[in-house]
């Protein structure tokens, strides 16, 4: 089975690696997709964060990237995905969340599902906008951030 893991990443975190490693428990394949929104302002360029997290996982066969416009569930069924892999860190996140997985469910005519993954406690409070703070006022960030040894440990 494959899953995608739609979200715009600004910039992936170690909580979005461990939404992945847990995904890639019950599923063959992740695709990591960014979603291209022009109404959200990325700190950096689409193409570059493919290449990053392309390099990130180069030893890990299971895990692609793709950069998308348009809806996540058109992007699932370009890749052949029949899951939708969605975290979340609080209750708002999930009604929100959840909301989106329902939606996503009717429009592809019950074809496909999302799983909607909980944050380990230990990860709950690392957001891409909390990074990206740190990083605008000189903060260290670097522990927010997945290494490739990281990643490679997860496929290996």
């Amino acid at each position: 089975m494959k899953a995608i893991f739609p979200g715009s990443f600004d910039p992936f975190t170690i909580g979005h690696l461990d939404i992945v490693a847990r995904a890639l428990k019950g599923v063959n394949e992740v695709v990591i997709a960014f979603g291209i929104n022009p109404a959200k302002h990325n700190a950096t360029d689409v193409e570059e964060k493919v290449r990053y997290i392309e390099a990130l996982f180069a030893e890990c066969p299971r895990v692609s990237v793709l950069a998308y416009t348009g809806l996540t569930i058109d992007a699932a069924r370009r890749v052949g995905a029949q899951l939708i892999v969605r975290g979340f860190r609080n209750a708002a996140d999930a009604d929100y969340e959840r909301s989106l997985a329902l939606t996503n469910l009717l429009v592809s005519d019950n074809e496909i599902d999302t799983w909607l993954i909980p944050a380990r406690p230990e990860l709950e409070c690392i957001s891409s906008s909390m990074v990206r703070e740190l990083r605008h006022f000189n903060h260290p960030i670097e522990q927010y951030l997945p290494s490739h040894e990281d990643c490679t440990r997860l496929c290996s």
